[in-house]
């Protein structure tokens, strides 16, 4: 069941424009749990005097990474989308450094997944955090 999943997960991600367009990979996806990365790309610099990449990358990396980590979960049996998503930025993502998500699906009930996520740089300190509600289709609460 662990490979079906992680298919599932690999699918859903290819199935996203802009996760596909941000060059977005799956690191490891387990039972509920993701981490995605993606690679520094000059493109999508929110500040070109800092070399910053914009904000927006970033939470579309957690926001990934989170429905990748609802459609992991054993008790996930279908597709998701944001319902809710709260980032709280921490500090800006060094210039020229991969961008990782860390994620974990910590409850699911019938019809709502509750996810909490980490980014961070190649650094150990977090660049932002977020927690988020995700749709869930054929959960078994």
């Amino acid at each position: 069941m662990p490979e079906k999943k992680a298919r599932i997960a690999k699918q859903f991600i290819g199935a996203i424009p802009h996760a596909v367009a941000l060059n977005m990979q799956i690191d490891e996806v387990f039972s509920g749990k993701a981490t995605m990365s993606l690679p520094y790309d000059a493109r999508f610099v929110g500040d070109p005097e800092t070399g910053v990449l914009h904000g927006g990358v970033v939470t579309a990396l957690l926001d990934t990474a989170m429905g990748t980590a609802v459609v992991s979960h054993p008790q996930s049996h279908g597709g998701t989308a944001t319902i809710d998503l709260r980032i709280d930025y921490m500090r800006p993502a060094t210039p020229e450094q991969r961008l990782r998500a860390e994620a974990e699906c910590y409850r699911v009930t019938r019809s709502v997944a509750f996810v909490r996520a980490t980014a961070y740089d190649e650094g150990e300190a977090p660049v932002a955090t977020a927690a988020g509600a995700f749709t869930v289709e054929g959960a078994k609460a």
